[in-house]
């Protein structure tokens, strides 16, 4: 037999051995493709900060900047739902965004926790108030994200799973803000924005543990910021702005710079 056909038979014999035993094959960014995708989540998936929101899609502010739309347009996938929502908390998405989801979808993607512990209220008290009263507010998130979260982030992908059992899930991370010894002159003190670094790393720390826990794939974009942080010189964060709801979340660069990467590269 020649050394091709061979070949070629030899692996349609293990795919039929492997379904057969009712093994499953791992999915690929083109499988994913082809089944329906499904973007959940917080404002970090919405896109806010991103511009050119969907007119459908109101408070939310679902971008056609955002990782989720330039993934779909960029892989054409059977279907794309997008439900992401700014704002949304673990269980706002467990409550009205997981109708999404069916056995058919092949792709899901999911960014939630920071509003779980108070993220705006936490940049708030650090912009306006004095350098204790930041890291009094920083510390108590630090401890929502260590004691509460877990299991609210459990209950989430528990959800998902059974909502959507033969997705591959992608759950993605939040950047660090700050350039420590940056290039700002005016703002933060460096030991305020060390400390929202600080609870930026451990937010992820415990997404990361919960995602792996559940089975689903985390993709960080902390190192894709990295150099385009505030006080980078070359921001891909917005800071305090007008209008407010843009501040602290990322630019269309950040979008499509960190977070499209990031996705692209576990999808």
């Amino acid at each position: 037999m020649p050394i091709r056909r061979f070949w070629a038979s030899a692996s349609t014999l293990v795919l039929a051995a492997a379904a057969a035993l009712g093994v499953a094959q791992p999915a690929s960014a083109s499988t994913a493709a082809v089944g329906g995708y499904v973007a959940l989540g917080d404002s970090y998936s919405s896109g806010v900060g991103a511009g050119n929101y969907l007119s459908n899609s109101g408070d939310c502010r679902r971008s056609t900047n955002s990782y989720p739309y330039l993934w779909a347009a960029a892989n054409s996938p059977s279907s794309f739902t997008f439900v992401a929502c700014s704002g949304a908390t673990t269980s706002s998405v467990a409550s009205t965004q997981l109708g999404a989801l069916s056995s058919s979808t092949s792709l899901v993607s999911v960014t939630a926790g920071g509003n779980d512990v108070g993220f705006a209220n936490v940049m708030q008290d650090c912009v306006l108030s004095s350098e204790a009263a930041c890291l009094s507010s920083v510390n108590s998130a630090v401890s929502q994200v260590q004691n509460s979260l877990p299991s609210r982030l459990g209950s989430l992908y528990t959800s998902i799973k059974s909502r959507a059992p033969q997705a591959h899930v992608v759950v993605l991370g939040y950047p660090r803000f700050y350039k420590l010894s940056g290039s700002c002159i005016v703002g933060l003190s460096e030991k305020k924005r060390s400390a929202i670094n600080n609870a930026s790393d451990v937010l992820n720390g415990v997404i990361t543990k919960q995602a792996a826990s559940a089975g689903f794939t985390f993709s960080s974009v902390a190192e894709k910021f990295t150099g385009h942080e505030l006080c980078s010189g070359d921001a891909w964060l917005h800071s305090v702005s007008v209008p407010v709801y843009n501040s602290y979340h990322p630019t269309a660069a950040g979008q499509s710079g960190g977070y499209l990467p990031a996705f692209r590269s576990a999808a």
